[in-house]
């Protein structure tokens, strides 16, 4: 069967009120063009390590505008597709919506969706038993049936769109077709053939791929993207090193993510000032460009060091700042300098943690404030593993950090405390008029929550987790979440840190919504009243797996505090 001219996409990526920035994969080289009523946008596509791409710039467009598109490569319509038309199935009138355009209209408070941790297996029977319903995917045919919400400016993912080290039965057979699977790196992946492959699983169901086609989305790393643990500490990055499939697997995971997903999170002025884009856009050679050394060159140096490339990035919506960091990749991890975002990443985050806007938005894969308990259980692992309690408590509590996850925010108390001064600062109108909320959004623990610092004045600060999207966590586990949200779990998990001398954190917070442990995507909206807040799920009906409908699993408002009000609510 011969493969379609367009791979994958189209992917709606950065959007702002007069531009667009439009992703595809196509399977040769070719000249791929966007065209509305408007007018029309062509590019020709580069090359990476066998791979065709092109991201086209849509200009010119007029701010709060809706525009159906449609997509050509080498001449020939490729999208919206009679494929993509056909896949829709009963219910949905045999048809995709056309794929839009939509542009930022100024003024427009913003609607935004969120989650991470998106496993891709299929959606029957067999892989709702598994791994559960897809959230993104019952969100999109809720989109597609005409519901009468207004859809969202943007979708964040916050993390773990791709698993790179627990492959699904797809994958695996990709892998055995081309290399032997019983060989390092086994079942995980090994170079950037295979991470193309897994990023088409992600992104190929026909309902998320209009999702993709028509909302626009940003993007952001966490450790299963590249492996497990990634960058948990010294002792996980050393031992890595000596592993001998490593180098090719982090170079590989980390140029395919520049190209998948980094690259459509950047505005058309901030690519123009990345290094390797300008050799795309410069490129006016006939012979289609081949970025794969260039790519290769900068994940090797990433990686070795973190300061030479920034993955985070900020964006601002009217009243909302949106600010997107990267906990995993910016790390210092020796000793005397162990922090979760180094001296420069640090530095950037704190210009731009200011006041001035109605809402600011945190979004780092990792929360920044767990449930107490398991905070203090981070920090005492992080002093005990350290050294604390000496050299062979250290080596157990290195055990428990990586067999336990325990290398969140809570595990690298430096860079907790000072993105918490920042917070604080900023709440209390110390950088600027002090916004209404300071919200702290995230994924990583498969289970989702609202956590609040306890303030009697100043703005509200919020921790708001949707995890999983597609990926939930065993029962036994659910258990532990909710022992360490509740109960004993905080003093008992406080006077621990304390035996290994860790500080008091500088505020208080508790919970005040959750958990609960459905696969679900988030969506906040700012309104009058405050900031919105609402989970959902898909659920499946009769036994139509392929049809699942939306449900809302829990909303609030978290409004600003009146003088007097008590410092948190229950809701």
């Amino acid at each position: 069967m011969t493969t379609p001219a367009l791979v994958l996409g189209p992917m709606m990526r950065y959007v702002d009120e007069t531009s667009a920035s439009i992703w595809v994969e196509t399977r040769d080289t070719a000249r791929v063009k966007v065209k509305t009523s408007a007018g029309e946008w062509a590019v020709p596509t580069f090359a990476v390590h066998g791979h065709h791409y092109a991201l086209v710039e849509v200009e010119g467009l007029g701010p709060g505008t809706v525009t159906p598109y449609t997509v050509e490569i080498n001449g020939t319509h490729v999208w919206p597709a009679p494929e993509q038309r056909a896949a829709a199935g009963p219910g949905l009138d045999g048809q995709f919506p056309p794929p839009v355009i939509a542009t930022l209209n100024p003024g427009k408070p913003l609607r935004l969706a969120y989650g991470s941790c998106r496993t891709s297996v299929p959606h029957d029977a067999a892989g709702n038993r598994s791994h559960g319903v897809d959230s993104l995917r019952a969100y999109a045919l809720n989109m597609i049936s005409g519901s009468s919400e207004p859809w969202p400016d943007l979708v964040a993912f916050l993390g773990d769109q791709v698993y790179a080290d627990s492959t699904s039965k797809q994958m695996q057979e990709f892998i055995k077709a081309r290399r032997d699977i019983k060989a390092p790196p086994g079942e995980e992946l090994k170079d950037y053939e295979e991470y193309a492959h897994l990023y088409y699983l992600a992104w190929s169901d026909p309902a998320n791929r209009w999702l993709l086609s028509t909302l626009p989305s940003a993007m952001i790393f966490d450790d299963h993207d590249i492996r497990d643990d990634w960058n948990a500490s010294r002792s996980w990055r050393q031992a890595m090193q000596d592993v001998p499939w490593w180098r090719g697997r982090i170079k590989a995971g980390l140029a395919s993510y520049w190209v998948y997903q980094h690259l459509g999170n950047l505005s058309p002025q901030e690519r123009a000032a990345d290094p390797v884009w300008q050799k795309v856009a410069a490129h006016r050679g006939a012979q289609e460009l081949d970025l794969s050394d260039e790519l290769d060159s900068l994940a090797e140096r990433a990686n070795r060091d973190p300061e030479s490339y920034r993955w985070s990035y900020c964006r601002d919506f009217g009243d909302t700042r949106l600010i997107v960091v990267d906990s995993r990749a910016a790390r210092n991890l020796e000793p005397d300098r162990r922090a979760l975002l180094d001296d420069v990443e640090m530095a950037w985050l704190d210009e731009r943690m200011q006041g001035g806007f109605r809402h600011v938005l945190v979004a780092t894969s990792l929360p920044f404030l767990l449930p107490m308990g398991l905070h203090h259980l981070e920090s005492w692992d992080e002093a005990i593993s350290e050294g604390a309690w000496g050299k062979p408590a250290a080596r157990a509590g290195e055990k428990l950090r990586q067999a336990a996850d325990l290398e969140h925010w809570a595990a690298f108390q430096k860079s907790f405390r000072q993105v918490a001064a920042m917070a604080v600062e900023v709440a209390d109108g110390r950088r600027g008029p002090a916004p209404e909320t300071i919200t702290f959004l995230s994924g990583d623990v498969h289970f989702s929550y609202v956590s609040e610092v306890e303030r009697s004045s100043g703005s509200r600060i919020i921790q708001a987790v949707c995890s999983p999207i597609r990926n939930p966590l065993p029962r036994v586990m659910r258990s532990f979440g909710a022992l360490m949200s509740y109960g004993l779990a905080a003093p008992v998990g406080a006077a621990v840190a304390r035996s290994a001398k860790v500080q008091d954190p500088p505020f208080r917070w508790s919970g005040i919504n959750g958990p609960w442990f459905d696969n679900n995507l988030a969506c906040l909206e700012v309104v009058p009243e405050g900031l919105r807040l609402w989970w959902q799920k898909g659920v499946v009906d009769g036994g139509d797996h392929l049809h699942p409908r939306l449900e809302r699993v829990a909303e609030m408002t978290v409004a600003r505090r009146k003088a007097g009000e008590p410092a948190r609510e229950r809701l």
